[in-house]
Protein backbone atom coordinates (compact mmCIF):
# COMPACT_ATOMS: atom_id res chain seq x y z
CA UNK A 1 0.00 0.00 0.00
CA UNK A 2 2.93 2.34 0.52
CA UNK A 3 4.40 1.87 -2.94
CA UNK A 4 1.81 3.54 -5.17
CA UNK A 5 3.56 5.11 -8.16
CA UNK A 6 4.25 8.79 -7.73
CA UNK A 7 2.36 9.83 -10.80
CA UNK A 8 -0.80 8.06 -9.56
CA UNK A 9 -0.44 9.66 -6.14
CA UNK A 10 -0.04 13.11 -7.69
CA UNK A 11 -3.13 12.57 -9.80
CA UNK A 12 -5.21 11.47 -6.85
CA UNK A 13 -3.86 14.33 -4.71
CA UNK A 14 -4.94 16.93 -7.24
CA UNK A 15 -8.37 15.38 -7.76
CA UNK A 16 -9.23 14.87 -4.12
CA UNK A 17 -8.01 18.10 -2.50
CA UNK A 18 -10.94 20.04 -1.05
CA UNK A 19 -10.55 23.80 -0.49
CA UNK A 20 -12.79 23.69 2.61
CA UNK A 21 -10.11 21.75 4.47
CA UNK A 22 -7.79 24.76 4.33
CA UNK A 23 -10.14 26.70 6.62
CA UNK A 24 -10.12 24.15 9.44
CA UNK A 25 -8.47 25.36 12.67
CA UNK A 26 -5.50 23.25 13.74
CA UNK A 27 -5.44 22.14 17.36
CA UNK A 28 -1.69 21.76 17.76
CA UNK A 29 0.25 20.88 20.94
CA UNK A 30 2.17 23.91 22.18
CA UNK A 31 5.85 23.90 23.09
CA UNK A 32 6.56 24.23 26.85
CA UNK A 33 2.83 24.27 27.65
CA UNK A 34 1.57 23.06 31.03
CA UNK A 35 -1.50 20.93 31.55
CA UNK A 36 -3.69 19.10 29.08
CA UNK A 37 -4.49 20.01 25.51
CA UNK A 38 -7.91 21.71 25.21
CA UNK A 39 -10.65 19.07 25.36
CA UNK A 40 -12.58 18.37 22.16
CA UNK A 41 -14.88 15.62 23.47
CA UNK A 42 -17.01 15.03 26.55
CA UNK A 43 -14.69 12.23 27.65
CA UNK A 44 -11.68 14.56 27.54
CA UNK A 45 -13.61 17.24 29.44
CA UNK A 46 -14.50 14.76 32.18
CA UNK A 47 -10.86 13.66 32.39
CA UNK A 48 -9.83 17.29 32.90
CA UNK A 49 -12.49 17.83 35.58
CA UNK A 50 -11.44 14.66 37.40
CA UNK A 51 -7.78 15.64 37.31
CA UNK A 52 -8.01 19.38 37.99
CA UNK A 53 -10.91 19.59 40.46
CA UNK A 54 -10.82 16.23 42.21
CA UNK A 55 -7.47 14.45 42.04
CA UNK A 56 -5.13 17.44 42.26
CA UNK A 57 -6.76 18.97 45.40
CA UNK A 58 -6.50 15.59 47.16
CA UNK A 59 -2.86 15.15 46.13
CA UNK A 60 -2.04 18.74 47.11
CA UNK A 61 -3.62 18.26 50.56
CA UNK A 62 -1.63 15.05 51.11
CA UNK A 63 1.65 16.70 50.11
CA UNK A 64 0.92 19.69 52.36
CA UNK A 65 0.04 17.48 55.33
CA UNK A 66 3.12 15.29 54.96
CA UNK A 67 5.35 18.36 54.54
CA UNK A 68 3.95 19.92 57.74
CA UNK A 69 4.46 16.66 59.65
CA UNK A 70 8.05 16.47 58.43
CA UNK A 71 8.72 20.03 59.60
CA UNK A 72 7.24 19.28 63.00
CA UNK A 73 9.40 16.19 63.32
CA UNK A 74 12.54 18.06 62.22
CA UNK A 75 11.96 20.96 64.64
CA UNK A 76 10.45 19.19 67.63
CA UNK A 77 12.18 15.85 67.63
CA UNK A 78 15.75 16.62 66.64
CA UNK A 79 18.54 15.63 69.01
CA UNK A 80 19.04 19.14 70.39
CA UNK A 81 15.38 19.84 71.13
CA UNK A 82 14.61 16.33 72.34
CA UNK A 83 17.80 14.76 73.75
CA UNK A 84 15.87 12.02 75.54
CA UNK A 85 13.89 10.01 72.92
CA UNK A 86 10.57 8.38 73.75
CA UNK A 87 10.61 4.66 74.42
CA UNK A 88 7.11 3.63 73.30
CA UNK A 89 6.74 1.52 70.16
CA UNK A 90 2.98 1.59 69.43
CA UNK A 91 0.14 4.08 69.33
CA UNK A 92 -3.23 2.57 68.55
CA UNK A 93 -4.92 5.84 67.58
CA UNK A 94 -2.18 6.83 65.12
CA UNK A 95 -2.11 3.34 63.58
CA UNK A 96 -5.89 3.41 63.06
CA UNK A 97 -5.68 6.86 61.47
CA UNK A 98 -2.87 6.00 59.04
CA UNK A 99 -4.70 2.80 58.06
CA UNK A 100 -8.21 4.20 57.60
CA UNK A 101 -7.03 7.54 56.16
CA UNK A 102 -5.55 6.11 52.92
CA UNK A 103 -8.54 3.76 52.55
CA UNK A 104 -10.99 6.68 52.70
CA UNK A 105 -8.86 8.69 50.28
CA UNK A 106 -8.82 5.81 47.81
CA UNK A 107 -12.60 5.49 48.06
CA UNK A 108 -12.96 9.21 47.34
CA UNK A 109 -10.83 8.76 44.23
CA UNK A 110 -12.42 5.45 43.15
CA UNK A 111 -16.04 6.61 42.84
CA UNK A 112 -15.53 9.29 40.14
CA UNK A 113 -12.70 7.25 38.62
CA UNK A 114 -14.94 4.23 37.96
CA UNK A 115 -17.63 6.51 36.51
CA UNK A 116 -15.04 8.00 34.14
CA UNK A 117 -13.68 4.58 33.17
CA UNK A 118 -17.22 3.46 32.33
CA UNK A 119 -17.72 6.53 30.12
CA UNK A 120 -14.47 5.79 28.28
CA UNK A 121 -14.94 2.05 27.93
CA UNK A 122 -18.59 1.62 26.97
CA UNK A 123 -19.12 2.61 23.34
CA UNK A 124 -22.54 4.23 22.81
CA UNK A 125 -24.61 3.58 19.71
CA UNK A 126 -22.34 4.82 16.94
CA UNK A 127 -23.11 6.67 13.74
CA UNK A 128 -20.15 5.18 11.87
CA UNK A 129 -17.22 2.82 12.37
CA UNK A 130 -13.63 3.28 11.25
CA UNK A 131 -10.89 0.68 11.55
CA UNK A 132 -7.38 1.89 12.48
CA UNK A 133 -4.59 -0.62 11.74
CA UNK A 134 -1.11 0.05 13.08
CA UNK A 135 1.98 -1.06 11.16
CA UNK A 136 5.69 -0.24 11.42
CA UNK A 137 5.47 2.75 11.15
CA UNK A 138 2.23 4.17 9.79
CA UNK A 139 -1.54 3.76 10.14
CA UNK A 140 -4.07 2.27 7.75
CA UNK A 141 -7.67 3.52 7.94
CA UNK A 142 -10.57 1.46 6.67
CA UNK A 143 -14.07 2.81 6.02
CA UNK A 144 -16.94 0.43 5.46
CA UNK A 145 -19.54 1.48 2.93
CA UNK A 146 -22.66 2.73 4.77
CA UNK A 147 -24.84 0.69 2.41
CA UNK A 148 -22.96 -2.47 3.37
CA UNK A 149 -21.34 -3.02 -0.01
CA UNK A 150 -17.94 -4.70 0.67
CA UNK A 151 -16.71 -3.73 -2.79
CA UNK A 152 -16.95 -0.05 -1.83
CA UNK A 153 -14.91 -0.29 1.37
CA UNK A 154 -12.20 2.38 1.32
CA UNK A 155 -8.75 1.75 2.82
CA UNK A 156 -5.72 4.02 2.68
CA UNK A 157 -2.40 4.49 4.44
CA UNK A 158 -1.49 7.51 6.56
CA UNK A 159 2.25 8.25 6.62
CA UNK A 160 4.14 11.08 8.31
CA UNK A 161 5.22 13.92 6.02
CA UNK A 162 8.92 14.82 5.78
CA UNK A 163 9.81 18.15 7.36
CA UNK A 164 9.87 20.11 4.09
CA UNK A 165 6.51 18.74 2.92
CA UNK A 166 4.90 19.36 6.32
CA UNK A 167 6.13 22.95 6.28
CA UNK A 168 4.85 23.49 2.74
CA UNK A 169 1.44 22.09 3.71
CA UNK A 170 1.23 24.24 6.85
CA UNK A 171 1.28 21.24 9.14
CA UNK A 172 3.26 20.76 12.36
CA UNK A 173 6.58 18.93 12.18
CA UNK A 174 6.41 15.21 13.10
CA UNK A 175 2.60 15.36 13.34
CA UNK A 176 1.38 16.11 9.81
CA UNK A 177 0.57 13.15 7.54
CA UNK A 178 -0.18 12.70 3.87
CA UNK A 179 -3.65 11.16 4.35
CA UNK A 180 -5.47 12.04 7.58
CA UNK A 181 -8.38 10.20 9.11
CA UNK A 182 -11.55 12.10 8.13
CA UNK A 183 -14.78 12.01 10.17
CA UNK A 184 -17.95 14.13 10.42
CA UNK A 185 -18.51 16.56 13.29
CA UNK A 186 -21.24 15.90 15.82
CA UNK A 187 -21.31 12.14 15.18
CA UNK A 188 -20.36 9.26 17.45
CA UNK A 189 -17.38 7.55 15.84
CA UNK A 190 -16.53 3.99 16.84
CA UNK A 191 -12.89 3.12 16.17
CA UNK A 192 -11.78 -0.51 15.92
CA UNK A 193 -8.05 -0.71 16.59
CA UNK A 194 -5.63 -3.50 15.70
CA UNK A 195 -2.09 -4.01 14.38
CA UNK A 196 -0.26 -6.10 11.80
CA UNK A 197 3.13 -6.64 13.45
CA UNK A 198 3.84 -5.36 16.98
CA UNK A 199 1.82 -3.55 19.65
CA UNK A 200 1.03 0.05 18.73
CA UNK A 201 -1.23 2.53 20.53
CA UNK A 202 -3.87 4.83 19.06
CA UNK A 203 -3.88 8.01 21.16
CA UNK A 204 -5.38 11.48 20.61
CA UNK A 205 -5.04 13.65 23.75
CA UNK A 206 -7.70 16.20 22.76
CA UNK A 207 -10.23 13.36 22.44
CA UNK A 208 -9.25 11.66 25.69
CA UNK A 209 -8.59 8.35 23.94
CA UNK A 210 -5.64 5.98 24.14
CA UNK A 211 -5.94 2.29 23.33
CA UNK A 212 -3.46 -0.41 22.35
CA UNK A 213 -3.40 -1.85 18.85
CA UNK A 214 -2.55 -5.52 19.37
CA UNK A 215 -1.83 -7.97 16.52
CA UNK A 216 -4.57 -10.57 16.23
CA UNK A 217 -6.93 -8.68 18.53
CA UNK A 218 -9.63 -6.07 17.99
CA UNK A 219 -9.91 -3.30 20.58
CA UNK A 220 -12.38 -0.47 20.32
CA UNK A 221 -12.77 3.11 21.48
CA UNK A 222 -14.98 6.04 20.54
CA UNK A 223 -15.18 9.80 20.29
CA UNK A 224 -17.64 12.51 19.36
CA UNK A 225 -16.28 15.91 18.31
CA UNK A 226 -18.67 18.80 17.83
CA UNK A 227 -16.15 21.41 16.65
CA UNK A 228 -14.71 20.96 13.13
CA UNK A 229 -10.96 21.16 13.04
CA UNK A 230 -7.69 19.28 12.71
CA UNK A 231 -6.56 17.26 15.71
CA UNK A 232 -3.31 15.42 16.30
CA UNK A 233 -2.12 12.38 18.22
CA UNK A 234 0.67 9.83 18.11
CA UNK A 235 1.37 6.17 18.60
CA UNK A 236 1.96 5.95 22.36
CA UNK A 237 3.60 2.53 22.51
CA UNK A 238 7.31 1.76 22.10
CA UNK A 239 6.80 -0.03 18.80
CA UNK A 240 10.31 0.13 17.36
CA UNK A 241 13.06 2.44 16.18
CA UNK A 242 10.66 4.81 14.37
CA UNK A 243 8.12 4.90 17.17
CA UNK A 244 8.27 8.70 17.30
CA UNK A 245 7.42 9.00 13.59
CA UNK A 246 3.95 7.43 13.62
CA UNK A 247 1.57 10.39 14.09
CA UNK A 248 -2.21 10.53 13.91
CA UNK A 249 -3.95 13.41 12.14
CA UNK A 250 -7.74 13.62 12.24
CA UNK A 251 -9.85 16.03 10.20
CA UNK A 252 -13.30 16.68 11.67
CA UNK A 253 -15.53 18.13 8.95
CA UNK A 254 -19.07 19.47 8.77
CA UNK A 255 -21.39 16.70 7.61
CA UNK A 256 -21.83 18.10 4.09
CA UNK A 257 -18.07 18.36 3.54
CA UNK A 258 -17.55 14.86 4.89
CA UNK A 259 -20.24 13.43 2.61
CA UNK A 260 -18.59 15.10 -0.39
CA UNK A 261 -15.16 13.76 0.63
CA UNK A 262 -16.44 10.23 1.13
CA UNK A 263 -18.38 10.17 -2.14
CA UNK A 264 -15.34 11.34 -4.12
CA UNK A 265 -13.08 8.91 -2.30
CA UNK A 266 -15.40 6.00 -3.05
CA UNK A 267 -15.63 7.01 -6.71
CA UNK A 268 -11.84 7.24 -7.03
CA UNK A 269 -11.38 3.98 -5.18
CA UNK A 270 -13.74 2.19 -7.54
CA UNK A 271 -11.66 3.32 -10.53
CA UNK A 272 -8.37 1.97 -9.18
CA UNK A 273 -7.33 -1.52 -8.16
CA UNK A 274 -4.70 -0.20 -5.76
CA UNK A 275 -5.32 1.42 -2.38
CA UNK A 276 -6.39 5.03 -2.65
CA UNK A 277 -4.10 7.70 -1.23
CA UNK A 278 -6.02 10.90 -0.72
CA UNK A 279 -4.36 14.27 -0.25
CA UNK A 280 -6.35 16.43 2.14
CA UNK A 281 -5.07 20.00 1.75
CA UNK A 282 -4.76 21.81 5.06
CA UNK A 283 -2.44 24.64 3.93
CA UNK A 284 -3.85 28.07 4.55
Amino acid sequence: MRFVPKFLMSLVFSLMALPAFADLPQHVPQSKALGFQPAATEVARQIHVFHNYWLMPIITAIVALVSVLFLIIIVKFNKKANPEPARFSHNTLIEVIWTLGPVLILLLIAVPSFRLLYLEDVVPESDMTVKAIGSQWYWDYEYTDPAGDPDKTVTYSSIMLPDDEAKAAGKPRLLGVDNPLVVPAGKTIRVIVTATDVIHSFAVPAFGIKIDAVPGRLNETWFKVDEPGIYYGQCSELCGSRHAFMPIEIHVLPQADYDAWFAKTQAEYAENTTTVHVQLASAK
